[in-house]
C-alpha cells in the first residue's frame, strides 16, 4: 500500500511539473532544434524520463534539472540523425540489388542505435579506450601510449567495455 501511495504521489508531482514547465521546455527545446514537432516529441519524453527517475529531486529547480534531461535527449536525437544519415549515406552508394529491405533497414538502424547507446553508458575513459582500439584498430599499447595510460589500465578498461558488450547482447 505504500509503494501505491509513494507512485501516486510520484505521478503527481510529476503531472505539477508538467503543468508548470511543459509549455517553456518545448519552447526551450523548439529554439534549438528549429523543429516544434520534434520539441515536443523530446519534451514529452523528458517528462516520461522524470516520472521513472526520483522527482523529488526536480523540485529543487525544475527548470534547470528539465533542461539537463532535455539536452541528454537531444545528444541522443542528434546521434540518431547522424547514425541514420551516414547508414543512408552508405546505403545511397550501393547498387540498388544489393540494397537492404525496408525491414532490413529498420533492424540495421535499431542495431546501430542500441549499439551507440552502449558505447554511450561507458564512462569516457573505457568508451575512448574502446574506441580507439576497436574502431581505430590500434593495439593495446597503441592505446596506452596515445592516451597516457598504463597498459594495465587500458586492459582493465576493454575488459570493462567488453563485458558491458556481452551483458547487452546475452542478458
Amino acid at each position: 500500500m505504500a509503494n501505491s501511495f509513494a507512485l501516486t504521489h510520484q505521478a503527481d508531482t510529476v503531472g505539477s511539473l508538467y503543468r508548470e514547465h511543459h509549455r517553456w521546455l518545448v519552447g526551450f527545446l523548439q529554439r534549438r532544434l528549429g523543429d516544434r514537432d520534434n520539441a515536443a516529441d523530446l519534451a514529452h519524453d523528458a517528462f516520461e524520463r522524470l516520472l521513472r527517475s526520483d522527482p523529488a529531486a526536480a523540485l529543487q529547480q525544475p527548470r534547470a534539472y528539465l533542461t539537463t534531461i532535455a539536452k541528454n535527449l537531444m545528444v541522443s536525437h542528434f546521434r540518431h540523425v547522424q547514425v541514420e544519415q551516414a547508414y543512408l549515406d552508405v546505403l545511397g552508394s550501393q547498387p540498388e540489388a544489393v540494397a537492404p529491405s525496408p525491414e532490413s533497414r529498420a533492424l540495421i538502424l535499431e542495431t546501430l542505435e542500441r549499439l551507440c547507446r552502449l558505447v554511450e553508458a561507458m564512462t569516457p575513459r573505457t568508451r575512448t579506450v574502446f574506441l580507439l582500439a576497436q574502431f581505430d584498430g590500434l593495439s593495446y599499447p597503441q592505446v596506452a601510449e596515445q592516451l597516457g595510460l598504463s597498459l594495465d589500465v587500458v586492459k582493465k578498461a576493454m575488459s570493462k567495455a567488453l563485458q558491458q558488450c556481452y551483458a547487452a547482447v546475452y542478458e
